[in-house]
This record gives C-alpha cells, structure tokens and sequence, in this order.
C-alpha cells in the first residue's frame, strides 16, 4: 500500500513540477560539468535532478565523515547556488501548500532544500531500507 502511495505522488509531482525541477538541475549539472573545476557540484546536480524526478519513497542520508573538500565545497556551493535553489524550493512550495492536495507535494519539495544547500556528503537512498542508527 504505502509503494503504491509512492507511486501515486510520484507520478502526480512529475505533472506538477517535478520535471521543470529535474530539468533545472540537469542543466546546471551541464554548466557545472563544462566547467571542469566544479564537476564535483554537476555530478551532485545530476544525482539531485534523479531525487527531483521521484521523491516520494526516498530520502537523504549523510555518507558519514565528510572530508574538507567536501566541507569547502559545501559552503562554495551555499554561497554560489544553494542559497538561490532553497529559496525557490521554498517560493514553490508555498502554492503548493495552498491547495490542500498540493500539500504532500510542498512537504516534498521543501524536503528537497537541505540537500540542494549542501550536495556533497550526501546519499539518496530508498526510505524503506534506510533505519536510523540508535544513540
């Protein structure tokens, strides 16, 4: 029941913007990646742009101990993109929440900030095989 809900969502977020999303971090990706020294911020838009096809059903986890490139990395990219792709997140959220069907939708597309402001360091994992390791 809860895949088939996943499912349902998916296919209803790809209409309603998941798309444009994708096709907003694959492009930036290209960019990144012709410009030789950010692929590291391309890669992470493409692995993104695959999270924004189809969120329901996943989720970010942290990869463990990130390193300092990575940590350098996180804030040039919180300065140069981050920052502006949260707040769009955020800016299209906001409709979305004011249909109360759309709600699923804006919890998922405010799901996706933490990951647009820090890419790196970070892994897409399905929901059902992730269990948070106790304290």
């Amino acid at each position: 029941m809860r895949n088939t809900l996943s499912v349902i969502l998916n296919i209803i977020w790809l209409v309603f913007g998941g798309i444009w999303l994708a096709l907003g971090y694959v492009l930036a990706g290209i960019i990144c990646c012709l410009l030789i020294v950010t692929i590291p911020f391309g890669i992470a838009s493409f692995r993104i742009a695959l999270y924004a096809l189809w969120p329901f059903g996943r989720t970010v986890v942290d990869r463990g101990q990130v390193g300092a490139f990575s940590t350098i990395g996180n804030v040039i990219w919180v300065l140069v993109a981050g920052i502006w792709i949260a707040i769009g997140h955020v800016v299209t959220a906001i409709p979305m929440f004011v249909s109360i069907v759309g709600i699923p939708l804006g919890l998922a597309n405010l799901k996706m900030i933490p990951i647009s402001l820090m890419p790196l360091g970070k892994e897409i994992v399905p929901s059902a095989r992730y269990m948070p390791m106790s304290r």
